[in-house]
């Protein structure tokens, strides 16, 4: 019992706190669940996907009223063509068709390696007016280290009562015509539907995604 007692002792500081030599597993591998007292941020990763030579992905599942709004984060998504737009489409009954009606703006600063050129520029060529179709983010080249990283914000897709706002904001390593350049792309606009949007899809605008990750996150609410 005495050596008991003097091992505990050796093992606490003199200000009562117990020493980290003292602790001999601090693996957390078996905890199951987190106690509900204990905050773990404000987004909790529902999904994530995995590009690999992919047409494109999907994500059929995790959007619905659990959340008021979602965010879809891209890491490194590296296309099969040279300079192409990802892009992304909703659907509102499953993904069996993407074709929500989307009116939106977008611009983008750019800047060239070498110096030749930094502009703030209006992209009136990947806006949309009730339209139907993809919504494009950037564009992003197919060198083996390009690829565009950044995220796309969706706010209350289950509502029946109003539009579906998104607003995205990503980074692209590209080519300009033989020379390498960085473009900061804002996009934002509405899903023109008060139909339930519980589905999406991305894609590049020609060949596949090479490689790269999208991940979706809940927004926990305040």
């Amino acid at each position: 019992m005495g050596a008991i007692t003097r091992a505990l002792g050796n093992s606490i500081t003199t200000g009562g706190i117990v020493k980290a030599s003292a602790i001999n597993n601090t693996s957390v591998s078996g905890v199951t669940s987190i106690p509900s007292g204990i905050d773990t941020g404000d987004l909790v990763l529902i999904s994530s996907q995995t590009a690999s030579a992919s047409a494109y992905i999907e994500f059929t599942s995790g959007l619905d009223s659990t959340y008021d709004s979602y965010v879809f984060n891209f890491i490194n998504l590296h296309p099969s063509v040279q300079n192409v737009n990802p892009q992304f489409n909703f659907s509102t009954d499953g993904g069996s068709n993407y074709n929500v009606t989307k009116t939106s703006t977008a611009f983008r600063a750019y800047h060239f390696e070498g110096d030749l050129d930094a502009v703030l520029q209006y992209q009136a060529a990947h806006d949309l007016a009730q339209g139907t179709g993809f919504q494009n983010l950037t564009y992003v080249g197919n060198d083996n280290d390009m690829s565009v990283s950044g995220s796309l914000k969706l706010f209350s897709p289950s509502s029946t009562t109003y539009v579906k706002h998104y607003i995205s904001r990503v980074n692209t390593y590209g080519d300009g015509g033989g020379q390498d350049l960085s473009e900061d792309w804002y996009t934002a606009g509405y899903g023109n539907t008060t139909s339930a949007i519980n589905a999406i899809k991305f894609q590049m605008s020609s060949g596949n995604i090479d490689a790269g990750i999208i991940n979706l996150y809940g927004v926990k609410k305040s």
